[in-house]
């Protein structure tokens, strides 16, 4: 293990341990406190130091427990945190599966003593708890959870593992096969949907539910009542009928064929290990995970969900290209260009971060008192669920108004429009706001596909123009592309990534370009799946065959986006390169006839809109191709595509294009976004000469070969 430890600089959690006379007679409880040091943005994992230490105090713990120095144990965390799981950096420095087992069995082999402890061991989870951390609370006997924790999930099937640390075993056999499948299976594959604490208790994961104000107070009363007896935990009876649990994991796995298309084996392995938890031993359970993990930790899926975790984490925090942020002014009042319901989404994402007066206008009383009511509403709902107080709901709607002139901008510093998609339209509005502001105030454009130099040509001051391309829905999508025009100054540049980084989004630079990144990398592959069934292959065919690369099937994705919406956007493609972008007047007809979305839901399935199939002209000659044609053939312009975009500039490297298709097209983590995909299929090399990413970036590594 030396030379694993000494790979990387762990950042070790400390598991010091007080002792906490329990009211009523209980005796002694022994509080681990699991602490790295650090804020709650640097949460508690658990590295090779860290599960050794936490081994160590247990051993403790059991000989106090033995000595009757102690009637109980608890395990809580910092302030905000119980634990997030393993250190993915150590993860990543397992070069062989030897190391990879090593890490699966220290993990099991703490927790386990845990299990074995000779007193009631209670887990206090007062924060954010996932993969390992939760694993830790189900290897204690009871658990409470404060109801303000904000997430609760075993993630691992996201990134390309499994919970090898008991999750598989102990989560079945507390909540129940279909609920355990739901944690471990179902929510990583939705976009790594996370439980908040009160849903958790609701599931059976924990026995008790507190209030944060005095969390950790409350649960020490709790854990004395039933050390004394006083309090009984009664669970909800877990099934062992076999045909049950049988048709728990034939769900699941119906599931992950429709999100993976099979190409993800962790979710596959992750429900193996919790149908057999029905009748495993212990030992035989922790010993199968280990198996997994070993094997996992060394395919290429995992590599590649931890070059996402790292892009998310790490790249977005520093973007390439982004100018000295010494260099960005402060921004004190927002304008808002428009009132539509991109508009109003704008101003109150500016309104809730940056808490600076927004101004939102538009052509008429009507539009404005419909887009500043909207989002008035959106405050009211807020307050409703308790995400905002009243004193807060109250001065976030009265930094919000509008007006019918652009009067209100002068005093601006930073100025954003979500007009309709015109090029002249915009150039007119920007005209009529250069007129009103100051000569420092950034001009900001929504755009989607057009030209940043071109919309600024015309004005006085066009290194104050900037692409700030948000994605919809704009409270959700983390994507912010950030567009340099030819004449954007460095100040311009430093307040975009400034107000975005304040925003809480991710940021990419990318230069002026027709339709940036995500819509330039979607409208080819949008396009290319429209030719494939244009030239006679079925809408189901195509979109059956991108499981497990989109977030969903391409036609599912056009309902979402809009007919309109993704015909414009190639429209504006085909435009700007004409031999390699394809329009579809099959879609053109959609749009005409103005339909919405190409499925309809029927006994609450999606099935092909029949009107839409109608709309559908067939070829004289048609070219039916297979699911795995259509792949190929996709992928293959989507490589060809990228290495464009990089041989062009629009963004410094490969890992910009899969931290944009990641944070703004929902493409999988364990995919690695987008290039490392391309690369392990083998289709960047076919395509382009050459891979996106050295071997080892998003890969496993290569072994080390000695010289003869």
């Amino acid at each position: 293990m030396s030379e694993q430890k000494n790979a990387f600089e762990e950042v070790v959690t400390r598991t010091p341990v007080r002792d906490v006379a329990l009211p009523g007679g209980a005796g002694t409880l022994a509080l681990v406190t699991l602490d790295n040091g650090h804020d709650h943005t640097r949460p508690n994992t658990f590295g090779p130091r860290t599960m050794e230490g936490l081994a160590s105090t247990v051993d403790s713990l059991r000989a106090r427990a033995a000595a009757g120095e102690v009637q109980a144990v608890g395990f809580t965390g910092k302030p905000f945190v119980f634990a997030v799981g393993a250190d993915l950096k150590a993860v990543a420095q397992a070069s062989s599966r030897e190391q990879a087992l090593e890490v699966a069995r220290a993990g099991h082999a703490a927790y386990a003593a845990v299990m074995d402890l000779p007193v009631p061991t209670f887990a206090f989870v007062n924060g954010a708890a996932m993969g390992g951390g939760v694993e830790l609370a189900l290897a204690c006997d009871y658990r409470t959870m404060s109801s303000g924790v904000p997430a609760v999930a075993l993630p691992e099937a996201f990134l390309g593992l499994v919970p090898g640390w008991g999750g598989c075993y102990l989560l079945p056999n507390l909540v129940g096969p279909v609920d355990a499948l739901t944690v471990v299976v179902g929510n990583p594959l939705s976009q790594n949907r996370m439980l908040k604490g009160p849903q958790a208790f609701e599931l059976g994961m924990a026995d008790a539910l507190f209030e944060p104000a005095d969390f950790l107070e409350q649960s020490l009363l709790w854990a004395a009542r039933v050390v004394t007896g006083d309090v009984v935990v009664e669970r909800a009876e877990v099934t062992r009928d076999q045909a049950e649990w049988e048709a728990a994991a034939t769900a699941a796995r119906r599931l992950v064929d429709a999100r993976t298309g099979g190409r993800a084996p962790a979710p596959y392995r992750a429900i193996e290990l919790v149908r057999a938890a029905r009748t495993a031993t212990r030992e035989e359970a922790f010993a199968a995970e280990d198996e997994a993990l070993a094997d996992l930790v060394m395919g290429d899926e995992l590599r590649a969900g931890l070059y996402s975790f790292d892009l998310v984490q790490r790249r977005a925090k520093r973007p390439a290209g982004a100018p000295d942020k010494a260099l960005a002014r402060p921004v004190t009042k927002v304008g808002v260009v428009g009132a539509g319901l991109m508009a109003s989404q704008l101003a109150l994402l500016f309104a809730q971060r940056l808490e600076v007066p927004v101004v939102m206008t538009d052509l008429d009383e009507e539009r404005v008192t419909r887009g500043v009511g909207w989002v008035h509403r959106e405050v009211d709902a807020l307050l409703a669920r308790k995400r905002v107080g009243p004193d807060r709901a109250n001065r976030l709607k009265a930094l919000v108004t509008g007006a019918t002139t652009k009067d209100g901008f002068a005093d601006a510093d930073f100025v954003i429009e979500a007009v309709f998609e015109e090029l002249a339209v915009k150039q007119q509005v920007w005209t009529e706001v250069e007129a009103v502001v100051g000569p420092d105030c950034v001009l900001a454009s929504n755009t989607s596909s057009l030209s940043i130099t071109r919309m600024a040509a015309h004005l006085r001051h066009p290194e104050r123009v900037v692409g700030f391309h948000f994605f919809n829905p704009v409270a959700v999508m983390p994507l912010l592309e950030v567009v340099r025009g030819e004449r954007t100054d460095e100040a311009t540049l430093a307040t975009a990534f400034a107000t975005g980084r304040t925003l809480r989004k991710t940021t990419v630079l990318v230069k002026d370009s027709p339709s940036f990144i995500v819509n330039r990398l979607l409208g080819r592959f949008m396009g290319e799946v429209a030719k494939v069934v244009d030239e006679g292959t079925p809408i189901e065919v195509a979109d059956r065959a991108f499981a497990g690369l989109a977030p969903m099937p391409p036609f599912a994705l056009l309902g979402l986006v809009g007919p309109a919406i993704a015909l414009h956007n190639n429209e504006s493609l085909a435009a700007a390169f004409p031999e390699r972008f394809h329009v579809s007047e099959n879609l053109r007809r959609v749009v005409e006839a103005g339909k919405t979305a190409i499925y309809t839901t029927v006994d609450g399935r999606p099935v092909l809109d029949p009107e839409v199939e109608a709309l559908f002209e067939k070829p004289a000659d048609p070219v039916v191709l297979t699911t795995a044609e259509v792949r190929e053939r996709v992928l293959s312009v989507l490589a060809d595509e990228a290495r464009r975009m990089l041989d062009e500039g629009v963004v410094d490297s490969p890992m910009d294009l899969d931290l944009a298709m990641i944070t703004g097209a929902g493409f999988q983590f364990w995919n690695g976004g987008l290039t490392p995909l391309l690369d392990r299929e083998g289709v960047s090399e076919r395509v382009t000469g050459r891979r996106f990413l050295p071997p080892g970036v998003a890969t496993v590594p290569a072994p080390a070969t000695s010289l003869p």
